[in-house]
């Protein structure tokens, strides 16, 4: 069967799954027959009472509930004795006894007995109301409060305050995201409770393991739970960042200069790209960006997932798996798994504003989000809602040298002194670029029945952008025919600027249900983004006076459609899963305007020709099997397989064990896993074709991407069909837990990947002007200076450990305090010879040189701490975090006397949060308080390194950013 063929038919078979739920919900209705048993449960949350009875005497029972409509509960269970020949006793405080017409035809005393029996019961039954909240008394609302052993319960109200029928021996279980479980008796008529924040290490957590629920500490795999009050205690204003200044192995920072690379800014674990890091949301995979990093950043050649697209308020948690997980999940789990989980907050509305502003007065930034969940009556079901909007304005940090390396302009050349004196900047804004960002985002459960219901989750982003290329000097392209200047006026130059207009989206719909026994899910995805690039303030010298101003260059568009049914069961102490996923993907390139692509193309960004434009597909199955088994109340065991398909590379086979043990008392654990993974090389490095301006000396050229199906790579080059990267982990840790509020976890890995995907450095013509040599009669046959292309090419091998420590409800005399230390070590080394092409390396050609290999060796810190500190004192909040970031290091292209090493720096952030009321607080945050920046550029004799002093910081390497100190505030309002 074709892979076409195949996704047909799951396609199909979920459909049918879903009409046939649909048409059995249909007939039921139709003919009102309902099975006694659910129809009980559904009276029970309909007027709040209770039936006891023997399943046994039930489990067959269906009734016509036609009759039943619009009577009071007294006739309705009249009306089910007739109908059934049961017998139904009131036994008080809303407490009912069911028995059959059998237990009738028993002896009177055994009845009575038994009634006695439940009356008793009753005679002790209290109402229990009280109040909850945290240390500093302030309420919580949403607390989950469950009589044990049982589904019966309820949620505190916004003021925190509940109340619940319960016998006095009746233990009372009170659980809360982010806090300590709590559990007391029922034993008097009002219990308020004091929840303590916890470690989140007794929550469960989705990924890594899709059977038993697992913890932090008991998981086989390291896994970090980072709620929506630790993103916001980092103070920083999108998901992004608040997961770098909370994730030791997570680093993204901002780009400048970079074209669309500034409007996403690549995010990876544990310094392996972008690309091998796997995003999902409530466990479903979520769309790669449109995007290939194409410019000298870190991640060039990658393609990653659009995390500014997710707006942080409607979060509830990000889990992050730091593990190998190709096997459980699929494609790109190398590094590990992101899974973000989405609010189910149902009990009030939140609304909160935020601002901003650099200390040099400028990235100025404001937003506000609202949450709100929607409970449905009679239900568990829920509905939460979230719109959030974002902008903010440029940064600018530049040099002022007065003079232009590059073109060797002096501050006393006698013709462009005055304008090097009204330019000492060469005319640079290098920062963050300027955005708008607007989103909705909803999550949506709705129970049908006691182990059924359907759920829903989306989100739609859209965002505007604007960032700047290298200004152009005067006596770098001339203005001839007046586009930027009067006839009369003094010719200044321009700066272009690349212009973004970037949309997001992602839907769920799925089924969940037990059916014979397993837990089964079935749910269909869809995901897009694109993005449309817009060049201004720019000209197309080749048009002359008819050139306009501003381009339309071109667009991109990536997305997926996706199928997965899941079934789960426990046969004792062994838990089986199984699924399989059916995904369609396809990528597209729109070509630009004509005038930004005819003779020499838009400055600074030429556009995509129509050559270039193209709609790429492809279709993917893959199947999985996992079986975890428990030898022990200790020891676990647990394996994974799945099988993949692809229909433009083929087939793939991974596997993975993993293993814990864990210690009396639960005071800590033993872990292990060894696996095998891959990664798909997206249909962007497959199918990316087009051109950019390149920097050489003081010429600027046009060179070529050429995508790896075109002829000239396949045929002329001898470049391969680019094929799946696989990889193996291993990784080996110990958590230990001697104090309920006192954690630690130490966890080394090891990370082999084989055939790496890379984007060469640029090919174009050697030095020796004699001779034409095969590569170079390549360049002239097709118009180029010099020519880049993806191939399987590289090996590398990754050596890390993570640390892991946090010390929580610390008594400070009428306070409470909290530490957090957390770290990452890494090191990767390229292993085995870079794989390039025969016609290239007989020619003395290099395919990926020192400065491209740096962007993968150590563009990224190899070493992060974070050490923080949380002080509450009844409604005041203090934070103050600590961050390391490790040395990086830049590269030269030839020479190594003229690499760069920047020396690690600690970041300080200071926090503040007041609680004014039970519905009001008001934070700010200092961000960078001590003003650290990066080590400046050092050129050391190669102005290409600096381009003759535009920059004062390393862009091509980045630890942090170079905004400086940053202030924030904002209000928080509950409804």
């Amino acid at each position: 069967m074709t892979i076409r063929g195949l996704s047909n038919l799951l396609l199909s078979l979920v459909f049918f799954c879903f009409s046939t739920f649909n048409t059995a919900i249909y007939a039921q209705n139709l003919k009102s027959e309902t099975n006694l048993v659910t129809l009980l449960h559904q009276l029970s949350k309909d007027y709040n009472v209770y039936f006891n009875y023997n399943p046994e005497d039930l489990k067959d029972l269906s009734l016509n509930t036609s009759g039943l409509e619009g009577v009071r509960l007294k006739k309705k269970l009249k009306q089910i004795e007739q109908l059934t020949e049961l017998k139904i006793e009131s036994l008080g405080s809303r407490y009912y006894v069911i028995y059959s017409s059998k237990d009738l035809n028993k002896s009177n005393n055994k009845i009575k007995g038994r009634l006695l029996t439940h009356q008793n019961k009753l005679r002790l039954q209290n109402k229990v109301i009280g109040k909850i909240t945290d240390l500093n008394g302030l309420p919580l609302a949403g607390v989950n409060i469950r009589i044990k052993g049982t589904t019966i319960g309820t949620t505190s109200n916004f003021d925190g305050n509940y109340n619940l029928d319960a016998n006095p021996n009746d233990m009372l279980v009170y659980s809360y995201i982010g806090f300590k479980t709590k559990e007391r008796k029922a034993d008097k008529n009002v219990i308020n409770i004091v929840l303590i924040e916890g470690i989140s290490l007794n929550e469960v957590v989705m990924i890594g393991n899709r059977s038993k629920p697992r913890t932090v500490i008991n998981s086989a795999v390291p896994i970090d739970n980072i709620s929506a009050v630790d993103l916001s205690s980092t103070g920083q204003s999108t998901l992004d960042q608040m997961l770098n200044y909370k994730i030791p192995s997570f680093n993204s920072t901002n780009q400048a200069i970079s074209d669309a690379t500034a409007h996403f800014d690549p995010a990876d674990l544990r310094g392996l790209g972008p690309s091998r890091t796997l995003v999902l949301i409530n466990g479903k995979r979520k769309n790669q960006s449109a995007l290939v990093y194409i410019n000298d950043t870190p991640g060039k050649g990658e393609v990653g997932v659009d995390l500014k697209s997710i707006p942080a308020a409607a979060i509830e948690r990000v889990e992050v798996l730091r593990d190998g997980a190709s096997a459980q999940y699929g494609s790109d789990a190398i590094a590990g798994v992101l899974n973000i989980v989405l609010k189910k907050n149902k009990q009030y509305t939140q609304i909160e504003t935020q601002t901003g502003i650099t200390t040099r007065g400028d990235g100025f930034s404001n937003g506000v989000s609202i949450n709100s969940g929607i409970p449905f009556q009679n239900s568990d079901g829920y509905l939460n809602l979230t719109a959030a909007f974002y902008q903010q304005d440029f940064t600018s940090r530049t040099n002022n040298l007065g003079f232009d390396a590059l073109y060797n302009i002096t501050e006393n050349d006698t013709e462009w002194a005055n304008w090097l004196q009204k330019y000492p900047d060469l005319g640079m804004t290098v920062g963050q670029p300027k955005t708008k960002n607007y989103n909705l985002n909803y999550n949506f459960e709705l129970p049908v029945s006691p182990t059924c219901s359907w759920y829903s989750f989306g989100g739609l982003s859209y965002r505007i952008g604007e960032s700047f290329a290298l200004y152009r000097a005067p006596y770098w392209i001339e203005d001839p025919n007046n586009l930027f200047h009067e006839q009369n006026e003094a010719y200044e130059g321009f700066q272009p600027t690349f212009e973004t207009d970037i949309r997001d989206n992602y839907f769920t719909l799925g089924f969940k249900c037990q059916i014979l026994g397993f837990k089964t899910d079935i749910s269909a995805t869809q995901g897009r983004n694109a993005v449309d690039y817009l060049v201004a303030n720019s000209l197309n010298q080749s048009l002359g006076a008819n050139s306009p101003t501003r381009f339309d260059v071109g667009s991109y568009a990536f997305d997926h459609i996706l199928t997965n049914m899941d079934f789960t069961k426990a046969f004792g102490k062994t838990n089986i899963n199984f699924g399989w996923e059916v995904r369609r993907e396809s990528f597209r390139s729109t070509a630009g305007e004509p005038a930004s692509y005819l003779g020499e193309g838009t400055v600074s960004f030429p556009g995509i020709q129509p050559r270039d434009q193209l709609i790429a597909t492809r279709n993917n199955f893959g199947s999985y099997a996992e079986v975890d088994h428990e030898f022990s109340k200790r020891f676990m065991l647990g394996t994974a397989i799945r099988y993949e398909y692809f229909s433009d590379f083929g087939k793939n086979i991974s596997w993975k064990a993993s293993s814990r043990y864990t210690f009396k008392e639960d005071k800590g654990a033993l872990r292990a896993s060894v696996s095998t993974g891959f990664r798909a090389p997206s249909l962007h490095q497959i199918y990316l074709s087009n051109t950019q301006t390149l920097v050489s000396g003081e010429s600027v050229s046009n060179q070529g991407t050429f995508s790896n199906q075109d002829p000239i790579i396949r045929d002329n080059l001898g470049v391969k069909q680019l094929t799946a990267e696989r990889s193996r982990n291993i990784t080996a840790g110990i958590t230990i837990k001697p104090l309920d509020n006192l954690f630690f976890s130490a966890d080394f890995y090891n990370v082999y990947v084989k055939n790496r995907v890379l984007f060469t450095n640029e090919i174009g013509f050697d030095e020796d002007l004699a001779q034409i040599n095969p590569v170079e009669s390549i360049l002239i046959a097709n118009n180029i200076t010099s020519l880049k292309f993806f191939i399987n090419a590289v090996n590398t091998n990754t050596n890390g450990l993570d640390l892991v420590g946090n010390y929580t409800n610390i008594k400070l005399g009428e306070a409470w305090g909290k530490l957090t230390l957390a770290a990452n070590f890494n090191k990767t080394r390229i292993v085995d010879d870079i794989a390039a092409p025969t016609i290239l390396k007989n020619n003395n050609y290099e395919i990926f040189n020192r400065k491209e290999q740096a962007r993968i060796l150590s563009a990224r810190p190899r070493s992060k701490v974070l050490l923080g500190f949380n002080y509450n004192l009844r409604r005041l909040n203090l934070g103050l975090n600590n961050t390391f970031f490790g040395s990086v290091k830049w590269q030269h292209a030839e020479d190594p006397g003229k690499d760069q090493t920047f020396t690690g720096k600690i970041l300080t952030d200071i926090t503040l949060n007041y609680q004014l009321n039970t519905n009001i607080s008001f934070y700010c945050a200092v961000n960078n308080i001590f003003n650290v920046y990066p080590d400046e550029l050092d050129n050391k004799g190669d102005v290409l390194t600096d381009l003759g002093g535009r920059f004062k910081y390393a862009w091509e390497v980045n630890q942090f950013g170079f905004n400086g100190t940053t202030l924030n505030g904002g209000l928080r309002i509950k409804l």
